[in-house]
């Protein structure tokens, strides 16, 4: 049996305004080459400018993650050579990075709980980006010079759940945070996954594969589990040393494998040192006081709606996991309805009808909307039944939730007067079962209501028919 060894790197594009070292902006999907200057285009002669955003947004994800925020760190040049790097070097922070030392909970569907340790989250400058079109390969360099935030992981996971599990986590806290929008499409939370396996109850770490930048936790879980069966096959066929081999690999999505793509390099290869333009980066007392305050994040989240709705350990982690759900329920709330009820209703009904690109920041329904349709559940104006009506018909049109009730004629009589009539009707027309019912045939009471609501078209609050019936029957 063997044991899956698991460390992530991921590289969180912070969303300044401008890049790390000059004022170009960091807006994605610009026409290539137009954010650009001097400084990152290396030119001779231009020397970078520390954008100190990017200082107080590493501040707050060290506060978040309880780490070690040093007051002062420094700058160091990483030497390598790709058509994406103007400078032929990357600045980046190897021996003193602005935050080291977090941790990470992540939490498991029965109840349990593992702590990640995170070794350093340290400030770098991204590079461009290659467009490979057929033979010809085009650079596109708006993003170079963009600010990152590389945090790098202990090897502390043992499967790809629990790897999936830390990035979700990881993810959500740099939204929470908004340091970052955290795109994976667009390229803002990149990852890397460093896998090896060793046999269950050894403690050294053997070669490690890494495989480079996959854009969704689908993929990053079917990547893993890819690699650890082809590491776990080489050492079964005892070829593991001629084949597992220190490198960079890719996923390749279509193929459903990873292949080779260069030799992975050791630190001496990057030939690190001191960055010569750049001066240290100091955090003062008041830098520190100001952006260690920071917005309530998913773990605290959780444990107040636990406390103050009632919830499940469950329902909240599902609703804190990103902060559009988190602030789409407290909206709702806001209405003035049951927590359980928004639950369901934000969760099962509302996210079963969302498909595609659909999601809640972008359907019709918004949260006022949704919390006015549990609303007039909750107040007898419409049954469950029909709600479900009224959701397909807004989340297709931006419609008045009211509006929809009335064209549909879904709108509940709560009317006694009526009611009674009806279930009148009902007794008069079932005096043999009203009969056996009296004597002792209490399930019969459910043939009633359901007669009763026949005749009402369904428009009739069930409750109400309930306790006439209940009344007139004794």
């Amino acid at each position: 049996m063997f044991e899956v060894v698991i460390g992530l790197e991921v590289h969180v594009q912070l969303n300044t305004k401008t890049k790390l070292f000059c004022s170009c902006p960091t807006s994605f999907n610009h026409k290539q080459n137009t954010n650009t200057c001097p400084t990152c285009l290396a030119l001779p002669g231009a020397l970078p400018v520390f954008n100190k955003e990017v200082l107080h947004k590493a501040i707050m994800f060290g506060t978040a993650i309880d780490a070690t925020v040093n007051k002062t760190s420094y700058f160091d040049r990483k030497s390598y050579f790709y058509p994406d790097s103007p400078s032929a070097y990357q600045i980046t922070q190897l021996y003193t990075p602005v935050v080291e030392h977090g941790k990470l909970r992540i939490d498991f569907e029965n109840g349990s709980h593992k702590i990640i340790r995170i070794n350093r989250a340290h400030i770098e400058a991204d590079a461009g980006k290659n467009i490979h079109e057929g033979d010809i390969s085009k650079v596109d360099l708006n993003r170079a010079g963009t600010p990152l935030l590389e945090i790098v992981s202990e090897p502390d996971m043992r499967s790809a759940e629990e790897a999936v599990l830390y990035l979700k986590k990881l993810h959500a806290i740099v939204r929470y945070l908004d340091i970052s929008d955290a795109n994976m499409q667009e390229g803002s939370f990149r990852v890397d996954v460093n896998v090896s396996i060793r046999p269950k109850g050894d403690e050294k770490l053997y070669t490690r594969v890494e495989i480079k930048n996959i854009n969704s936790f689908r993929f990053i879980q079917k990547a893993i589990e890819l690699e650890v069966a082809r590491q776990v096959e080489a050492w079964e066929d005892g070829t593991y040393k001629d084949e597992i081999v220190q490198e960079t690999r890719l996923f390749d999505q279509t193929k459903q494998e990873t292949r080779s793509m260069r030799g992975k390099e050791e630190a001496a290869d990057y030939r690190y040192f001191p960055e010569p333009d750049l001066l240290k980066a100091v955090i003062s007392d008041e830098m520190m006081a100001l952006y260690s305050k920071i917005p309530e994040l998913p773990d605290e989240k959780m444990e107040r709606f636990i406390k103050e709705y009632g919830m499940s350990e469950y329902n909240a982690s599902v609703i804190t996991s990103s902060v559009e759900m988190a602030k789409y329920f407290e909206d709702m709330m806001d209405e003035g309805i049951s927590a359980k009820n928004a639950t369901t209703w934000l969760t099962v009904e509302l996210q079963g009808r969302l498909k595609g690109d659909m999601n809640i920041t972008n359907t019709h329904v918004d949260a006022k909307k949704l919390g006015l349709l549990v609303k007039r559940i909750e107040d007898g104006t419409i049954s469950g039944k029909a709600a479900k009506e009224v959701l397909d018909k807004l989340v297709e049109e931006n419609l008045d939730v009211d509006g929809v009730i009335d064209a549909l004629g879904l709108k509940q009589v709560s009317d006694t007067g009526a009611l009674e009539a009806i279930c009148d009707e009902i007794i008069n027309a079932n005096q043999e079962k009203v009969a056996e019912y009296r004597g002792g045939k209490d399930k019969l009471f459910g043939f009633f209501v359901g007669q009763a609501m026949k005749a009402s078209k369904g428009s009739a609050n069930p409750q109400t028919i309930n306790e006439i019936l209940k009344a007139k029957l004794g």
